[in-house]
């Protein structure tokens, strides 16, 4: 009798979870869909307009002087003056080569507590150098190479020094010449001229193969650098639907060193993928489709969808991410949904910023790939949640999206010449039988050094549920953008 209550029990409270589940998915569904048509209503007059009174036209000496790159052949790098002549190939396509280095330099004294039994305090310099060259052929048409001489991405490992705790002491001197970036970009119409000399077809059609840095849905599907080729069409449009303004279509094919959803690259996984940005009058829309071959890792299909505009003056985007595992079920493809919203405003009479932002993972959703530095797909959610990428310093608050609901709420004030500051709150619930509260608050401050340069100070705590102690953080860090 006694067995029998336990398991009647267990039943009940497994049923009661599940259907807060089904509750909230069916709430966030609905406020996305209400939210998304609300971005079509006409607000009339209620939009600001611009003023009809011109400003005074500013002459090149009162604009602020351009700020080169650090390495600058040929043309200037949005300069001013005569476009050189160039060569011209036999396809017809006109070539003026020009070649500029630039990149962005970090550098940042990092001490945090992580979670008990983790060994105390860490305290680590940390050191990381993105070097790009840019040879660019024309307006269309460029071959760009990506060093990382001073972080191995990975392994994570970064040239610098470890201080604490004493068994990890070391001096770290990562070096290496590894490309993590080099693809060809440019568009079939500019590249063979010869082919439509007046232009008079619609064949542009842009492409690039290489190894490339991909960015999707901000970073909920894809967020990885691999091998592969892209094939993209832009400014379609159909008289039959004069709401859109803009189409562009993308197809991908990811061939090789391709990370999953746990930031590695396990086995010789492949990536189909189709894109699509849909512009009308009032929102963005973003619709892509992901598939993801995998043997040991699995097979995962992903589908997501978006919508940002503004409603009234206050600034929205609303998110779905779903993962379907079409084979067996892994670490790295299993079923999921994550639902995420932004809304963003700025107070009367200043230019500071207000934000807000919520989300519900429903289920293990997975993310079609991820870099071994981006960590998982809820850093979007705010500065508690964002990998640092560089070092060893954890997101402040686990940015899993697997059986989770949480928010941020954050206010970002400038003030003073070139300075800023944001204060930041937020939470972050698993969804389990035993449900485990995690809340945090976060501070970042930064201020521009020159024209090149600014310091940026971080500090955090958080407070894991039934944890005796909280989790804290400090950093310093300097960017030199090169």
């Amino acid at each position: 009798m006694l067995k029998r209550n336990v398991v009647l029990k267990n039943t009940v409270l497994k049923y009661t979870v599940i259907k807060h589940k089904v509750k909230r998915m069916a709430f966030l569904w609905i406020f996305f869909i209400t939210a998304t048509c609300l971005s079509s209503v006409s607000y009339g007059d209620a939009y600001p307009t611009l003023p009809r009174d011109g400003d005074k036209y500013l002459s090149d000496g009162d604009l602020p002087a351009r700020t080169p790159p650090i390495v600058e052949l040929g043309a200037s790098f949005l300069g001013t003056g005569n476009i050189e002549p160039g060569f011209v190939l036999p396809t017809g396509a006109v070539w003026s080569p020009a070649l500029w280095v630039y990149g962005n330099f970090r550098t940042a004294y990092q001490r945090y507590r992580p979670s008990e039994g983790a060994g105390g305090e860490v305290a680590e310099w940390v050191n990381r150098l993105d070097l790009f060259a840019n040879l660019q052929l024309t307006g269309t048409e460029r071959i760009l190479l990506g060093l990382t001489p001073l972080h191995d991405r990975d392994k994570g490992e970064f040239y610098g020094k470890i201080y604490e705790p004493d068994s990890l002491e070391e001096n770290n001197t990562e070096t290496n010449a590894k490309i993590d970036t080099l693809f060809f970009e440019g568009d079939f119409a500019e590249l063979f001229p010869n082919i439509d000399y007046f232009d008079s077809t619609k064949n542009d059609i842009g492409f690039s193969i290489g190894r490339q840095q991909m960015l999707f849905m901000d970073g909920f599907l894809i967020n990885d650098s691999m091998d592969g080729i892209g094939l993209s069409k832009n400014n379609m449009r159909f008289s039959a639907y004069p709401w859109l303004i803009n189409w562009r279509s993308t197809i991908f094919v990811g061939i090789d060193d391709i990370d999953r959803h746990t930031n590695e690259d396990i086995d010789n996984s492949k990536l189909v993928a189709w894109f699509n940005q849909l512009d009308s009058a009032r929102s963005t829309y973003n619709v892509d489709v992901v598939y993801v071959d995998g043997d040991e890792a699995g097979d995962v299909l992903n589908f997501g969808g978006e919508a940002i505009q503004r409603i009234g003056k206050i600034n929205t985007a609303f998110r779905v991410a779903i993962s379907q595992a079409t084979s067996a079920v892994t670490e790295q493809s299993d079923n999921g949904v994550l639902l995420f919203v932004e809304v963003s405003w700025v107070p009367s009479r200043s230019h500071n910023n207000v934000y807000v932002n919520g989300f519900i993972g429903i289920d293990n959703f997975t993310s079609a790939a991820r870099g071994p530095l981006e960590g998982g797909p809820l850093g979007r959610a705010g500065i508690l949640f964002a990998a640092q990428g560089i070092g060893s310093l954890p997101a402040p608050i686990s940015n899993s999206a697997q059986k989770t609901s949480g928010f941020t709420l954050g206010y970002q004030r400038f003030f003073g010449p070139r300075r800023q500051i944001v204060v930041e709150v937020g939470g972050r619930l698993e969804h389990r039988i035993h449900f485990k509260n995690e809340q945090g608050v976060a501070l970042r401050f930064q201020q521009a050094i020159g024209r090149r340069a600014f310091v940026q100070l971080d500090a955090y705590s958080t407070w894991l549920e039934d944890e005796a102690k909280a989790e804290y953080g400090t950093r310093i860090e300097l960017q030199i953008k090169l």
